[in-house]
Formats: C-alpha cells, structure tokens, sequence
C-alpha cells in the first residue's frame, strides 16, 4: 500500500510534464493497482491518461480501470475507442466486465461487445447484461467450478484443473446434477480426505446456502453476512447454477449504497463526489434546500397568524427553537432506527405495526420525562406563568408523540413503496416535523393564553 504525499504527487506531475517517461514508469512499476487508481485522483485527465499508457501491462490496466471510481473511469473510458475498451474487458471477470459496459453509452456498448475476443466471454455478458444491476444476478460473476455430482474423485480433479486456468480464486467447487441444477458443495477438505471416493455425491455438502437472480442485493449482502460466506451460488427459477457472487463484491456494493444513503439523509438528491463540477454538485443539493425554504416560508405565515398573541406575550417566541428542533431530533432518530432495521434484515414490513406500537411507547416516555422537564424549567423562569408552562409543556409531549410515529411511519411506507427509505431520515423529516410542530405550538399557545386569562 503506498501513501502518496503532496511532495510525491509534485514529484510526479513534474516528471509527467517533462514527457520523463522512464522515470514515471520506475515509479509506478511496482504499484498496486488500486495504488495507481488513488495516483489518478490526484491527477488532472491528460496527466493520468498519459501515464495509464505507459503501464506496460494490460491485465495490470484492466485492473487500475476497475480500481477507479465510477467518474473518473468514465472520463478514461471517453479517450479510448471501442476496440480498444474491448480489448481491457476480455481481460476482466465478467462481473466486472458488466459493470463497465453498463456505464458505458447506449450506443456503445454493442459496439464495444463486438471487438471482445473471447466469443464464450462476450455471450456471458450478454447474458448479464440482462438482469437488473441491484439484483444478485446483476452482481454474479460466471467464473467458478462447476462438477457433476455422478463423477468420480480423479474425473472431478481432472475437470477442476481445467477450469482453474480461467480463475483467479477459487472459493467453492459446485455441484450439480446432469441438467446443471445445483445440489451442494464439495469442500477441498474432503476431495484430500476421500481421494478414492467412487462419487462425487457421495461426499458433496447437500443444500448449500443460495440466491435466486432476482433477489435484491441488500438481502444478499444480509445472507453474506448471516452465514460468514465468502461467496455464494446463484440459480436461476428452475435452481440452475448460472453463477457466484463474492463478498469483495458485496462489500462494494454495500460501500456505494451507503455512501448513496447518507447523501440522500443529508438531503442530496444525486450521487456526487467531492471533486464533481460546481454545476453538478448544486443539481444534487439544490432540490431540498428549495423544499426547506418552502417549509421556512410556511412557518413564517403560521408565526404571521399568531402575532397578536406573540406581541402580547414575547416569552412565547423564545421557545420557537426548542419545540422545532426537539421535534426534527425525535423524528430523525426514530426513522433512522426503523432504516437502519430495514437495511439490515432484523425489521421486516410485515412488523410495521409492531415497531410503531413499540416506538409509540417509547415516544410516551420521552415526552413525559421531556415536557416535565422543560415545564418545571419553564416555571422557574418566567415567574410561574402557567399558560406558558402548558402551552410548551404539552406542545412538546404532542410534539415527541408525533415526530417519533411521523419517524417511524415514513421508512416502513417508503420500503413498502419499493423507494429507499433513506430519504426519511434527511430534511424531508426535519421540515415536516417543524411545520406540524409550529401548528401544535401556536393552536396550544392561543388556547392556554385564553384558557388562563378567564
């Protein structure tokens, strides 16, 4: 792993715009892959793709490729010609291969299909091109070792060897019955241990964990993790094997799902990098900081209806911030334990009611212990006026009540509308919750202002 420095990075551009090419190639000859992809990040376009040239390996280009984020592959992608993008993808897993042809124009990608050399390689990715990028079947690479359950020990090493020259890892050896349906894993402990074994069948792990092409990545992501696999099978309708999914792969989907969720709950509407353009970034968040705005504009015509009340009693404004901001906390931390449940497995829609009954008797308890608490605060600074000690006291507990089933409500009816419920947890929540909570403040104020004075 190597940490380049400012001074590195210098160093570097310096050799670059002097056209030092041996030098640029001594330092990078050694270099990871991914240690090439963070160089790149650092570099303008014309520098990185000058020096993605001079790497000399193309299995090793094929790689930094891969490496780089979506943006700047792109941007690398747009200076080469189909034969050549071609040409970098018979040289990938065809997981990966699919990933990089789906970022790929409409109209490139069957050019770009037909420069790949390895005509096997191409029908596969045709083939997972298919199904839908979010799906365990737009995850599945078709490298792996598939064995018939009727063949013996040898025949079964013979095989093995074989399809071994096209794999990098191997994670499980698959097997399966005469029309490719897979029925259990053969782990290499015994293929060592029953060398003479008269078949395969005989020794194989019947019924190994699986999924289905259609299955949604998040509940291959919570497999993965509730069975510790390093990889898994994928069937098709009818239990065929038709491919393997990695946990590299998993994991980098599950970091690019919640790098999109955490822009979503900040109120991003886009998938944007630190380094996007100006234009691009201001897309992304403009939207709901216009949407804020209108909640801000709201609050100002109900606070516009209550201004007799808040010139009469002054102290009344002075608890505006507290009832707002109490209200978007309780909200914004009920849905994200309702998400964070959604997003890995142990909250199911089918218990909606059961975690709203659940979040309702929390949110009773801390609107008691809240309001209690501010009442008595309340007393003790605006010398015992009882008509504001009610009107925020109960303005928070109803306040509380609200935000906490609002939180919990939004997630599970987002999830159920197939929308990611992250976006519950962002400004939609915060504005909601200080709009509904101004309305309880003003309605409650103006009726302990006239309870109190009779």
């Amino acid at each position: 792993m190597k940490d380049f420095t400012e001074e590195d990075i210098k160093r570097i551009e310096d050799l670059i715009d002097e056209k030092n090419a041996p030098a640029v190639r001594e330092e990078i000859h050694d270099l990871h892959p991914a240690d090439i992809a963070e160089l790149f990040q650092s570099l303008n376009l014309r520098r990185a793709e000058w020096v993605f040239d001079l790497i000399d390996d193309n299995e090793k280009k094929a790689d930094v490729l891969m490496e780089l984020d979506e943006e700047d592959r792109k941007k690398l992608l747009e200076g080469m010609d189909p034969e050549q993008i071609g040409h970098f993808i018979d040289l990938l897993d065809t997981d990966d291969a699919v990933d990089l042809i789906q970022e790929l124009d409409e109209e490139d990608r069957d050019e770009v299909i037909q420069h790949i050399d390895d005509v096997e390689q191409a029908g596969d990715i045709v083939d997972l091109l298919q199904y839908d990028e979010d799906t365990a079947g737009g995850l599945m690479g078709t490298e792996m070792i598939e064995v018939n359950e009727n063949w013996s020990m040898p025949e079964c090493l013979k095989e093995m060897r074989r399809q071994a020259e096209d794999l990098d890892e191997i994670y499980y050896i698959y097997v399966t019955d005469n029309d490719h349906r897979l029925l259990g894993v053969l782990p290499l402990k015994k293929m060592i241990t029953h060398p003479s074994v008269s078949r395969i069948k005989h020794v194989m792990e019947k019924d190994p964990v699986s999924v289905r092409v259609e299955t949604p990545i998040e509940d291959v992501a919570i497999d993965f993790e509730k069975y510790d696999l390093v990889a898994m099978p994928v069937v098709d309708s009818i239990g065929r094997l038709v491919g393997q999914i990695t946990v590299d792969d998993v994991m980098d989907e599950v970091r690019e799902q919640s790098e999109r969720d955490y822009q979503l709950a900040s109120g991003i509407s886009g998938d944007i990098d630190a380094d996007d353009s100006i234009l691009t970034q201001t897309k992304a968040r403009l939207p709901w900081l216009l949407i804020g705005i209108i909640g801000g504009i709201i609050n100002s015509l109900i606070l516009g209806g209550f201004e007799a009340q808040i010139a009469a009693v002054a102290a009344l404004a002075i608890f505006i911030p507290l009832i707002g901001g109490t209200g978007g906390n309780v909200g914004v931390q009920a849905s994200a334990i309702v998400v964070q449940g959604l997003a890995n497995g142990r909250l199911d829609i089918k218990q909606a009611w059961t975690q709203i009954g659940r979040e309702v008797v929390v949110a009773l308890i801390n609107a008691i212990v809240i309001a209690g608490l501010v009442f008595i605060y309340v007393w003790l600074t605006q010398h015992h006026n009882y008509a504001i000690c009610f009107a925020v006291g109960c303005s928070l507990f109803c306040v509380v009540i609200f935000a906490t089933i609002f939180g919990t409500f939004v997630p599970l009816t987002l999830e159920k509308l197939k929308i990611n419920p992250a976006l519950a947890t962002g400004p939609f929540i915060q504005i909601t919750n200080d709009v509904v909570g101004l309305l309880i403040y003003v309605g409650l104020s103006k009726y302990m202002l006239e309870l109190f004075a009779n």
